[in-house]
C-alpha cells in the first residue's frame, strides 16, 4: 500500500471523513500531521500545497487535494488504484 500523509486538525469533520474513506480502502498506516498542534507544520503544509485549509492529502508524493478531491477519486474508482501502486 502506498504511503498516505494527511495534514489535519483535531476537530476537523472533513479530516475525519477523509480518514474514514482511507480506512475503508485499507490504509492502516496514515501519517497524520496535526497542524493545529504545531504551527511550523501548518507553514510547511502551505508551502507544500499552496493551500491553507485541511485536510490536505498526499498519496505517496502526489498531492490529491482535500476531502472533496479524495471523495471524487473514490467515486470515480481511481482511489483504490492509486493506493495500491
Amino acid at each position: 500500500m502506498t504511503k498516505v500523509t494527511m495534514y489535519s486538525t483535531g476537530l476537523c469533520p472533513f479530516c475525519q471523513r477523509a480518514e474514514q474513506i482511507l480506512l475503508r480502502k485499507g490504509v492502516t498506516d496514515l501519517n497524520k500531521i496535526l497542524v493545529d498542534v504545531d504551527v511550523s507544520e501548518r507553514e510547511a503544509m502551505i508551502a507544500r500545497t499552496g493551500r491553507r485549509t485541511v485536510p490536505q492529502i498526499f498519496i505517496g508524493d502526489l498531492h490529491v487535494g482535500g476531502f472533496d478531491d479524495l471523495a471524487e477519486l473514490d467515486r470515480k474508482g481511481c482511489l483504490t488504484l492509486m493506493l495500491t501502486r
